[in-house]
């Protein structure tokens, strides 16, 4: 409910001469955008967090499991999250992160050039402080929101901080994901590209909080990556990029194939339509194909892991995965539940 809706006075474009009302529809794309980075942000967390729990169980059960650990330690640990820079996105996604994944405050860190004003997130238990390199050497996924004029000199300080196994995920959209790749020496990068429509209608409210927002199963239908609902959608070779990212946080723990390829049926297809559910036959099921090419299967040994993957490569160029993904309707849908049901919403809602 818009307490203003009736206030004239009180709007925004109270005052504004008539030709300049017609950019008014800016706050709208500026406002949908924000809720599409943080929704993309919460699903990508969400999908990481259930992999390495499953990771988890599965290594502990393994009489292999002390090899396992040896080989990983830090990545048994709970999903450490940091974001560079303490803006306005970088305020919404770390109250976004902490309440909807939801994620412990003690896993999440923001450094930014002004820490002293981030009080309330401090009070939520967040620690707040500018010390970039210290960010990237701790976390095992770091969100970049920062100006792009910033960038240059955030990837000096952290190139070298950054494990193999660390997620950058960039929010600096003036700055494309193969410049990023050079700036930090580093292959592990997902990069959501969105595009908007010059005429769409507004879904994404005005004086909603964003965790508010992120919980209206309308707004949330807006967010899915399939869909072009509010007039911005997403690229595609994110989800993809999501997908592959996973493949390796498997490698990463010298998961065999098989095994790799079950964990990403249950963390990404376990959710189903009535349909498929009435022949089980016809739903989708992950094969070494899907993401290597048949050459390379012929050479993948049951025993041994996926290869690691080039997420810069994955997300600028066709991959198996990219054809699978794009000739595969059912797939498709069944990426669209599991995104739906990661918030709590079914598409019958």
């Amino acid at each position: 409910m818009d307490l203003l809706e009736d206030l004239e006075s009180l709007q925004f474009e109270y005052g504004m001469r008539q030709e300049d009302r017609i950019l008014v529809y800016l706050l709208g794309r500026s406002r949908g955008l924000m809720i599409n980075a943080c929704a993309h942000a919460i699903f990508f967390c969400k999908v990481v967090r259930n992999l390495r729990e499953s990771l988890q169980e599965n290594q502990s059960s393994s009489p292999l499991s002390n090899e396992f650990h040896h080989l990983d330690s830090p990545d048994s640990e709970e999903l450490k999250v940091g974001i560079i820079g303490g803006g306005q996105l970088g305020n919404h996604l770390a109250r976004t992160l902490l309440e909807l994944v939801p994620m412990p405050a003690q896993s999440l860190r923001i450094s930014t050039r002004r820490p002293e004003v981030l009080d309330e997130l401090k009070e939520l238990g967040i620690q707040c402080f500018y010390h970039n390199s210290h960010l990237a050497a701790w976390a095992n996924v770091v969100f970049l929101c920062c100006l792009p004029s910033q960038l240059p000199n955030i990837c000096l300080e952290i190139q070298t901080k950054l494990q193999k196994t660390c997620i950058v995920y960039s929010f600096v959209a003036a700055i494309p994901i193969s410049r990023l790749k050079l700036l930090l020496n580093h292959t592990s990068i997902l990069r959501p590209q969105y595009e908007c429509a010059q005429d769409f209608v507004n879904v994404w409210g005005t004086n909603t909080e964003i965790i508010a927002a992120l919980q209206d199963p309308v707004i949330l239908r807006a967010t899915c990556p399939y869909s072009p609902a509010g007039g911005i959608t997403l690229n595609i070779k994110w989800l993809e990029g999501v997908v592959y990212a996973a493949l390796n946080i498997c490698t990463a723990r010298n998961t065999v194939t098989p095994q790799a390829l079950l964990l990403l049926n249950e963390v990404f297809l376990s959710v189903h339509f009535k349909d498929c559910e009435k022949n089980s036959a016809s739903c989708p099921m992950f094969q070494p194909t899907d993401f290597v090419s048949q050459a390379y299967v012929k050479n993948l040994s049951e025993k041994r892991s996926f290869p690691w993957f080039d997420l810069t490569t994955v997300q600028l160029k066709e991959t198996p995965f990219s054809q699978h993904l794009s000739a595969s309707t059912v797939l498709q849908q069944h990426l669209t539940y599991r995104y739906y049901d990661s918030f709590g919403i079914s598409l019958t809602q």
